[in-house]
């Protein structure tokens, strides 16, 4: 497995529409950056943001979300609250090839202010917008910037194609449209 350059992105990019929107330089003047970088893009954070909240006290449960649980927030800045989290999702549109994986990082301009990002690997023919957490670790309320740099996609391409990838088994989270919340596909003895 092999950890691809720019130029390796932005073919895949422009020839098989692996993101879209592209940037194919970084974007970086008066804005927490964004676009390709040397082994890396950076994706954006959408103007689109659930906010948690404690407001009808529900208890998180990944198996029985409550959807409760958040305030819906649409706009250029997301205040997030002390010791709280936003769920949000990428700008860009992914088609992940059947040989490659991603890794996702936060950037360090967010890390610095204790604001964490949270996104798991997007796996070998997975395709959609990315849903993204977003952790306020401080004290004090937190800005997220939308249409601006949030996290940096890392690409890995495998010398052999996996036997399944997440198409073949229909995974749930499969050409999701916004920010999707925690599902899990029930038992068939509960069924």
């Amino acid at each position: 497995m092999s950890i691809k350059p720019d130029h390796w992105i932005e073919k895949m990019a422009l020839e098989y529409k692996m993101i879209e929107p592209f940037e194919p330089k970084q974007i970086s003047a008066g804005v927490v950056s964004y676009g390709l970088s040397s082994y890396g893009y950076d994706i954006r954070v959408a103007d689109e943001f659930k906010i948690f909240t404690n407001v009808f006290t529900t208890v998180v449960d990944p198996k029985h979300f409550d959807d409760r649980s958040f305030v819906e927030f649409k706009g250029e800045i997301c205040t997030i609250p002390p010791n709280s989290f936003a769920l949000a999702r990428t700008v860009e549109y992914f088609r992940i090839p059947r040989d490659v994986l991603t890794i996702c990082v936060g950037k360090s301009t967010y890390a610095r202010c204790g604001i964490i990002v949270n996104v798991t690997p997007f796996e070998p023919e997975w395709e959609g917008y990315a849903t993204l957490e977003i952790s306020n670790t401080t004290p004090l309320p937190a800005r997220i910037y939308a249409n601006e740099g949030i996290a940096q996609v890392i690409f890995f391409q495998a010398s052999e194609v996996c036997r399944v990838s997440y198409a073949d088994k229909k995974g749930r989270y499969q050409r999701q449209m916004g920010i999707t919340l925690p599902q899990v596909t029930p038992s068939a003895d509960r069924a």
